[in-house]
């Protein structure tokens, strides 16, 4: 199938789709005209690869276990557990980084109608 389709099939941008090969997650043929000429195995990792990026994981991420994940089942691929583990500490640090802008904001927003109240008295 050409690029095209394969971007009507997983709703995926065709300039996505050149991105991911250029990363080396997709590797389609290529025909005498230059064309890019994909298997029908490129719709299951197109939508893998989207899967991963719904986790919050990079292409570069992606692309050091993927080929491990559509041969074998993910549980048996050694490079995921770290992955995620890596992930979620991040995700928490985020978290607590979030919260305490938000407290701040919460702070900052409560010294001004403070203010503003003083002002008005």
């Amino acid at each position: 199938m050409k690029i095209g389709e394969l971007a009507t099939l997983t709703g995926v941008s065709v300039r996505s789709l050149r991105y991911y090969e250029r990363q080396g997650l997709i590797k389609p043929l290529r025909q005498d005209n230059g064309y890019r000429e994909y298997s029908p195995l490129a719709v299951d990792t197109v939508e893998t690869i989207k899967l991963y990026l719904n986790l919050g994981l990079s292409t570069e991420e992606i692309a050091g276990f993927l080929h491990c994940v559509l041969k074998n089942k993910e549980a048996f691929c050694a490079e995921v557990m770290p992955l995620y583990r890596s992930k979620l500490e991040e995700i928490e640090r985020q978290l607590v980084e979030l919260n305490q802008i938000k407290l701040n904001l919460q702070d900052r927003m409560a010294s001004i109608l403070q203010e503003q109240q003083n002002e008005e008295e």
